[in-house]
């Protein structure tokens, strides 16, 4: 992608955190003058890469395949502080899809944020196989404290204020709007590595 497509997404996500009342640390808004002037003291930005992350999975079809989020937090079982878990607010725009992906170490609530007038958002689910692949059981989740039974392949719709608990090895695609939901999704993600 372009710097200018980038800057876009960014500020098209930025503005929309703020629509939603959310509000991004300073470093949100620094530009890459600001971090130049940056010393020691954002060390732990640097290393922890906190900040925008604005990605097309190299589809090179972003308005599809694509997202856009922020890093608020980001740990590291060997970490110093404590901090082993990550938490991400994600932008998730009308019939943006993520591809299927699972985290072998980490278990993640996915909390839909959206407030009034926000979409909803598609969580589709599947076991994984032994060599990674997707299988054909029945997946057991839990939405919102209570642990629920999805088929193969089925999806779980997140209005504002709801959630799912994700864990390892478990495939995932997070899809807004589309067939699945109906507007752009603002989602937070908290990751605890279990």
């Amino acid at each position: 992608m372009k710097r200018s497509e980038i800057n876009r997404h960014i500020a098209e996500a930025g503005a929309f955190f703020a629509e939603s009342r959310f509000v991004l640390p300073p470093y949100a808004h620094w530009t890459p003058k600001d971090w130049l002037g940056k010393g020691n003291e954002a060390d732990e930005l640097r290393s922890r890469r906190l900040g925008w992350d604005v990605t097309d999975f190299c589809s090179g079809r972003f308005e599809s395949l694509g997202l856009t989020l922020f890093t608020l937090r980001n740990g590291s079982p060997e970490g110093a502080g404590g901090k082993i878990y990550a938490e991400k607010i994600m932008f998730v725009r009308k019939d943006q899809v993520t591809p299927f992906h699972y985290h072998a170490r980490k278990t993640e609530d996915i909390i839909n944020r959206g407030g009034k007038g926000t979409g909803r958002l598609a969580v589709k689910l599947y076991n994984s196989t032994p060599d990674g692949g997707l299988a054909e059981t029945p997946v057991s989740v839990v939405c919102d404290g209570i642990r629920r039974e999805v088929e193969a392949g089925g999806t779980v719709i997140l209005g504002p204020g709801e959630s799912i608990t994700l864990t390892p090895y478990l495939p995932q695609v997070l899809c807004g709007g589309g067939r699945w939901a109906d507007r752009r999704s603002f989602v937070s993600q908290r990751r605890c590595d279990g």
